[in-house]
Order: structure tokens, then sequence, then C-alpha cells
């Protein structure tokens, strides 16, 4: 049984389940339905693609994560930043609403689903810490903007013909002299009717009350015979198994753009899940997730629907309606399977106006201000990121700045590397604890040993600046240092060239009158030290375990 509930997470849930949590469960699920339902076909038009795939897309894929995520909350589904991946990802290779432009998205699907797999099974769940929160508040910001902007002509009633944010900003400006009444109006009503309820009603399912109440109006008024468009003609029926051709030539020209995708989607989904996982007191496994959510895909793509990823709406509805378990999960999507087949003819009645004021309602959500404000008092430089990663999806397009926010993180993690923290420590009066003398005053130093401690990895681009700041604080107290101790507790990493520059920088000191020792070398650098030749440098009787050891070394020495 192990063996199985290792591969199948989600059924360990069930041996172990109370029957005082069904009840919580099943209301949850039709809750998480009822946001579903309007959420998936709004989402696929984002997409460009026909409604029915948003339906699809929440069916067959949530029961996978359910049985293989390790989420209880979790629900993946469409997602609005997924969709304009999607979607931009599509444009590159075929013309939307084209057969072909369909046949892509379920191959970009299998595609995603089989790069998670990968992902997960050779442990890269630690791509999930890969985007600062900062980096991707920013991203979701721009993608705010960028999905508000391409929703506005359908809101108003005409068509925008470009793409790129600047481009339908003119464009949307200089047709404004084009708005269809009749649309806007439906629009603008359906917006303030969302806004109000998300304000004063938060735990009923307003998208769904849109929704019905949107088709109702176009029934009875006959709104698409006054140019209202409407959605037309959806196909009744459980999802159809399509196999897209994974070895055909089209792969290669959407595989670039499906490590965009899988990126994005999986830092954003473990984001969720970690966040309502700590929230209800247990722990999720990002790899296992990983997999999970490339099985989602992989059935979405069969099953004629989409990329999915954790969709944090309908989770926040599952965790605010009192969900337990994923059988939550489950009863969505049997009520969507049950949608599906009985209930699309309604569908064809509802304003894609209706639709667009539920996305804009939607994306307004994704921005936090209050987070911008926090970190533009707490930490400038990460501000700035969260900016420049907003303006790049504004500017340059959602694809391209996937590839802007890794490159962010990377010169953010550099940056922090290359010229880390580092402190003069002293021993706090009558304990074995030594501090950084600037915080605590009642460090006391010892006349002629300086202690030092540098609070990252030392590798090839900061073993420089490692070594100009040995050079300067040795250099200040010239006269008074005979022994320099590192207090390497923090030093967790080590390679060649910086083994060399630190054998370079020992002979140095010594040269000057300064001898060195260093404590606290973790396990895994003793290896680096023996085979480098700089425990032989540094004197096997000049390596301590602890700092204090280092310190009673250093004043025996001076009796």
């Amino acid at each position: 049984m192990k063996s199985i509930s290792e591969l199948i997470p989600g059924i360990q849930i069930f041996t172990k389940y109370k029957g005082e949590w069904l009840g919580k469960d099943l209301i949850a699920g039709l809750s998480v339905a009822a946001i579903a339902l309007p959420v998936g076909i709004a989402y696929a038009g984002l997409a460009g693609l026909p409604p029915e795939t948003g339906l699809y897309s929440s069916i067959l894929p949530v029961v996978a994560y359910a049985l293989f995520g390790t989420s209880r909350q979790l629900i993946i589904g469409p997602d609005s930043a997924t969709c304009m991946l999607v979607s931009s990802a599509l444009l590159s290779v075929a013309v939307a609403g084209s057969s072909e432009y369909r046949g892509f998205s379920t191959l970009l699907a299998v595609v995603v689903g089989l790069l998670c797999i990968a992902g997960g099974l050779f442990k890269l769940g630690f791509l999930a810490n890969f985007l600062s929160k900062p980096i991707l508040n920013g991203y979701l910001n721009g993608l705010a903007i960028s999905i508000i902007a391409g929703q506005l002509g359908k809101f108003m009633g005409f068509k925008i013909e470009t793409s790129g944010f600047f481009r339908m900003m003119f464009e949307f400006i200089s047709k404004i002299g084009q708005t269809h009444f009749y649309t806007i109006l439906i629009g603008a009503l359906t917006f303030i009717f969302l806004r109000f309820f998300k304000k004063h009603f938060k735990s009923l399912p307003a998208p769904l009350v849109a929704v019905a109440g949107g088709i109702v109006v176009a029934w009875m008024f006959g709104l698409d015979q006054k140019g209202v468009t409407v959605v037309g003609h959806v196909p009744a029926g459980f999802p159809p198994f399509v196999f897209p051709d994974l070895i055909s030539g089209d792969t290669p020209k959407i595989f670039m753009e499906s490590i965009g995708i899988v990126l994005i989607t999986f830092c954003s989904m473990m984001l969720t899940s970690k966040s309502f996982a700590s929230k209800n007191g247990y722990t999720v496994n990002a790899n296992k997730d990983f997999v999970a959510l490339g099985i989602s895909n992989v059935l979405s793509g069969f099953t004629s629907g989409f990329v999915v990823s954790g969709a944090d709406s309908r989770t926040a509805v599952n965790d605010s309606a009192g969900g337990k378990t994923q059988l939550v999960s489950i009863v969505a999507a049997i009520t969507m399977s049950l949608i599906a087949i009985l209930f699309t003819q309604s569908l064809s009645y509802l304003p894609i106006a209706t639709l667009s004021a539920i996305i804009i309602s939607a994306s307004i959500g994704l921005f936090n201000f209050e987070y911008l404000k926090r970190l533009y008092k707490v930490s400038p430089p990460e501000f700035r990121l969260a900016v420049l990663t907003s303006l790049s999806v504004i500017t340059i397009g959602v694809i391209p700045a996937v590839v802007v926010a890794i490159g962010l993180s990377v010169v953010k993690l550099i940056a922090r590397t290359s010229a880390p923290t580092d402190a003069i420590l002293g021993k706090v009066v009558d304990t074995g604890v030594y501090h950084n003398v600037e915080l605590f005053r009642e460090a006391k130093t010892f006349e002629g040993l300086l202690i030092y401690r540098f609070d990252a990895p030392i590798l090839f681009f900061n073993s420089d600046h490692f070594t100009s700041r040995v050079r300067q604080i040795t250099s200040e107290q010239e006269d008074n240092v005979r022994y320099l101790l590192i207090d390497a507790g923090s030093i967790i990493n080590m390679d060649i060239t910086a083994a060399d520059t630190l054998i370079s920088l020992v002979e140095e000191l010594r040269s000057r009158g300064i001898g060195f020792g260093i404590a606290e070398i973790k396990g895994n650098l003793r290896r680096m030290f023996t085979d480098s030749g700089l425990e032989e440098t540094i004197g096997s009787q000049n390596i301590f375990e602890t700092v204090e050891v280092g310190v009673q070394h250093f004043l025996k020495s001076k009796q």
C-alpha cells in the first residue's frame, strides 16, 4: 500500500477520511463548480479558444491533480495568467480561430504536461523557488494590465485587430466612437454587479449569477438580434478524446514557449499551494506536484482542453467553503461533467461582454498594490525589480517577459551573492555566542584576534570580493591583528577558483605576520579543502570545530 500511496498521494487522505468532512467537501465542490463554469468559459475566450474547451479543461485535469497532487485545497483549471501565455504561444504558430490554432492548443498542453512530469521525476521542484515573490507579483501586475487591455474591445462592442499593449490601446482610442450601446451596457452592468457582490457578498458565486443573468437578459430581449455578440453554439457531451501528434514537425515550434509556460505555471501553482497548505497546517511536495501538474495537462490535451494550472480564485472558494480534502475536486469535476452533457444549450445566449466583464473583474484581483507598497517601504531594490517585470510584460509581451523575469531572478541572486553581508564578530560576555560587534555592543573582541564572518558561499564570482574585504579589515587594524579567524558557518559551498584564491590569501596574510584559522566548516567543504590543497596550506591545527575552540587556541598561543 505504501508504494501505491507514493505513486498516487491523493488516495492517502481517503484511507483516513472522516465522515464529518463529507458535508463540507460536497458544499465546497459545488461552490467550486459554480465558479469554474463561468470562469472556464471566459478564460477559454481569453486563450482564443471555443467556450467548451474551458469546460473540458475543468473535468479530468481536476480529477488527475486530486489523485496525484499533495495539496488538499488546490483546484486545477484554466487560469488567466496561463491563458495569456497560451494565447501568446499559439499566435506565434497559427491564426486565432483556425483549426490549426485549436490543434496546437492540445499539442501545447501535452508538451507542457510531459515537461512537467520530467521536471518532477528529475527532482526539479526547487524551481518553485526560482522566481521570487516580488518578481512574480510584478509579472502578475503586468499581466493584469495586458489582459484588461485585450478585453476592452469586446467589452465595448468592437474588434481590436492589433496585438501588443500600446498598439491595442492606440486602436482602442481610435475606435471608441464605434462603441455598441447594448454591448457596453450589459458589460458595465455585469462589471458593477461583480464588484458589488465581491465587496458585500463574498460567499456567493457572483460569476455564476452574472452568467445566468446575462443568459436570461439576452434571451428575453433578443440582444443577439440587436448587435450584441453572444457565445453561440456550444457542443454538448463529454470531452472528445484527441491524440496530438508529438513526433510531427509542429512540436519544435512550440517547445521553447512550453518551457516558459512550465516555469510560470508551476511557480504560480506552488505559491498558491504552499500558502493554503501553511494556512491549514500541512506541507506539500513540490516534486510530486510537478508530476501531478504534468499529468493534469497531458489529460487536458487528450480531452480537447488546453494548458491548466493552479486556479487561485477556485482554490480560495474551496478553502472559504470549508473544503477539507481532494474530494472537493472530484465533486466539482462531476458537476462540470453534468453541465457539459446537459446544459450547454443555454450557454449559447451568453453575451461575450458578460465574459469580458468577468475576465476584467478577475484581472483586477491579480493586482496586489498592498504588497507593492510594502516592497517600496521594506525593500526598494525588490520594488524596482517588480516594477521592471511589470513593464516588461506590457512592453515586450507575455512570453518574452518570462525570459526577463528569469534573467532578473538570476541577476538578483548573483548580485546578492557577489557582495553579501559580512561582519566582524565579538563574544557576548558569559556566553559562547559570537555576534556582529556593530549590532551587539556587549560583544567583546580579543586583542590581536580578528573574527570575520562571510555570509555566502565563496565562488568564482565573489572570491575577489572576499579577499578584498579581508585585506580591508586587516589593513584597518594592521598593528593590532596577529590572527584572522574565519567563521565559515555561512560558507556552504566553495569552488576551485575560490579555493585557489584562498590559498593565495593565506600566504599573503602570513607574509604580513598574520596567522589564519577557520572554524565551523560544513561537511561538504571538507573534501574541497583536502583535494585543493587548502587544508595543507592552512594547517590542520588551524581548522576548528567551532569559533569558541578557535578563540581558545589563539588565547593559549599568546601565553
